[in-house]
């Protein structure tokens, strides 16, 4: 496929371009296979560069054969509204556009064209190797070590190659288990805390109906345990959700088969209501006719907050139970590829002052997100503004919901987090349309096979460079 195939017009004058908080700006609209350019006129130069990747919906309203109005809704939530003079112009322009959203193949996404125009002075790529951050929480005799069983991405395709899991547990035992796990996601560490309690994710237990057992997933749970202690496992669904995932061929781990475990319900919405969740709060967002009272109901409404509380409770417990009670957590959703994640990666911010750092926050987002298996290029397809009828059960604002959790604690202890709320925007941002290759794909064995680390530049190299580092640190500490 050639972009000169999709483009039906190139250049359009006589734009008007509105956006919120900008003046409007009366220009040139250039398109090309990654972007639209709106160029204004006259004697103050002012440009708008919009990835296609960060358009979601198009709306076209036509007016006769003077033209009409596009209004793009983005993936960063913006709202921008095009005026198009030419019935003819206005139908090429929104067909392109409508064309080269649709791009699917994430080899022609704009990472793989991007050069950065800037001397790399850390490779972002290599910055968080899993060898490297595991060497913070693995000693030498330690109970822990890095495994390699899943090199090829074929025990379980979401994980990475390298996985840290207790010395005790052979590769053999890890493939074993991996087949009584959802997507193959055996238990692996997300966190060593002070002491001996550790923080471990994993899918659900695949019981079925029949009550169906692993004992090699029983003795790794086991072995995680201090001597005379409990560990706590944290199930995001609710306890009917749970059961009735038997019938699936899912389930929960059985106390008589885990006696050493206390099972804890604390249920999450799961990954495909957010998305639901996420439209109703921008449609109440995007409302400036309603009241006050009106806005509120709207807000509450929509359950985004709701998400937000019951997402920062259950993260509280497992930091309570790790901390205060000294016990080990398994936290596990269904396929542990999404509030599982929010779990783990919060109580780490709520118990880990390095991962309220810039650094130990990328450290953090790489080793729980991005090597972790979230699906960023399925769950970041579509957002909010798509149509209901065009989406899919697998899109969803997972992440988003992540960052505006860890804004609630930076919003009550600022003082604590070395970036400032900047930094979190910034995220969202990049996760959903980027230069960079940092979010493509959904595992690092996809990125593996697109080759992105050789043929993409890293956020992380950009973002931790002198000059550009300083605008996304807290001025309070």
């Amino acid at each position: 496929m050639e972009f000169a195939e999709l483009i039906r017009i190139s250049r359009c004058d006589r734009v008007m371009l509105h956006r919120p908080h900008h003046r409007v700006l009366d220009g040139t609209l250039c398109i090309t296979g990654h972007h639209l350019i709106v160029s204004a006129h006259g004697e103050e130069p002012e440009e708008l560069w919009l990835l296609h990747s960060n358009i979601d919906a198009i709306e076209r309203r036509q007016q006769g054969m003077t033209g009409g109005t596009l209004w793009l809704k983005c993936k960063d939530l913006r709202i921008l509204q095009l005026d198009i003079i030419g019935a003819d112009q206005f139908a090429k322009v929104a067909d392109t556009l409508e064309d080269l959203i649709r791009v699917e193949d994430p080899t022609f996404q704009y990472p793989f064209f991007y050069r950065a125009m800037y001397n790399v002075l850390e490779d972002g790529w290599t910055t968080f190797l899993p060898e490297s951050e595991f060497s913070r929480v693995i000693q030498p005799g330690d109970d822990w070590r890095i495994s390699y069983v899943n090199k090829d991405y074929k025990v379980c395709s979401s994980y990475p190659a390298a996985v840290v899991v207790p010395k005790n547990v052979e590769d053999s035992d890890l493939v074993a288990i991996a087949n009584f796990r959802q997507g193959g996601r055996f238990p692996v560490l997300a966190y060593r805390h002070e002491g001996l309690a550790v923080l471990l994710r994993s899918g659900q237990p695949l019981i079925t109906a029949n009550g169906k057992r692993c004992k090699e997933d029983e003795r790794l749970l086991n072995s995680v345990l201090a001597r005379e202690k409990r560990g706590y496992i944290i199930d995001t669904r609710t306890q009917n959700l749970a059961q009735s995932a038997k019938l699936r061929g899912g389930g929960y781990e059985p106390e008589l088969h885990y006696p050493n475990w206390r099972r804890v319900h604390k249920p999450i919405d799961r990954h495909h209501m957010l998305l639901d969740s996420l439209t109703k709060l921008m449609d109440g967002v995007n409302d400036t006719n309603s009241g006050t009272d009106k806005w509120l109901s709207r807000l509450e409404s929509s359950n985004w907050m709701n998400n937000i509380k019951e997402t920062l409770n259950c993260a509280c417990l497992v930091a309570q139970c790790l901390d205060q009670d000294g016990a080990s957590v398994l936290v596990h959703d269904t396929d542990g590829l999404d509030s599982a994640l929010q779990v783990t990666s919060l109580a780490q911010i709520i118990l880990n002052p390095d991962c309220r750092t810039v650094r130990g926050f990328e450290a953090l987002i790489e080793r729980e997100w991005i090597q972790g298996g979230h699906p960023f290029a399925t769950r970041h397809a579509r957002s909010c503004y798509t149509p209901s009828a065009q989406r899919s059960k697998i899109n969803a604002p997972t992440f988003l919901l992540f960052l505006d959790c860890v804004y609630q604690i930076h919003s009550q202890f600022s003082c604590s987090f070395e970036f400032a709320e900047n930094f979190l925007v910034m995220l969202f941002e990049h996760s959903y349309s980027s230069q960079f290759g940092t979010f493509l794909g959904n595992n690092e064995g996809e990125r593996k096979a697109m080759k992105a680390p050789e043929r993409t530049a890293s956020l992380w190299s950009y973002i931790n460079r002198h000059e550009v580092l300083p605008k996304y640190l807290n001025p309070h500490v």
